[in-house]
């Protein structure tokens, strides 16, 4: 079989353990831009690009018309912990 037909075989049967409540079950807590934002000292027009997206995209997040999810999330954590991590990682990249 293919590496797709492998992947969703794998996918389809890790769904079925956890309807089972079988396996171990990964639970995200959610996480609140405007709170990561107003922690990190931030306003929206500095936080969109260090999410990557446009001001009018990370208001809609903030106005909870849109969800934060997948590596979104995972990068609000980050910028949660080390905000200046981040801005130096994105000034680096940008200079490169």
């Amino acid at each position: 079989m293919n590496t797709f037909g492998d992947d969703l075989i794998q996918s389809l049967t890790e769904a079925l353990a956890h309807a089972k409540g079988e396996g171990p079950a990964i639970v995200h807590v959610p996480v609140a831009p405007r709170e990561v934002r107003k922690q990190a000292k931030l306003t929206q027009a500095q936080m969109a690009p260090l999410m990557g997206m446009s001001l009018s995209g990370y208001r809609k997040w903030e106005q909870g018309t849109r969800r934060v999810s997948g590596p979104a999330a995972t990068l609000l954590r980050v910028i949660e912990r080390e905000p200046e991590a981040v801005k130096r990682a994105l000034l680096t990249a940008g200079q490169a």
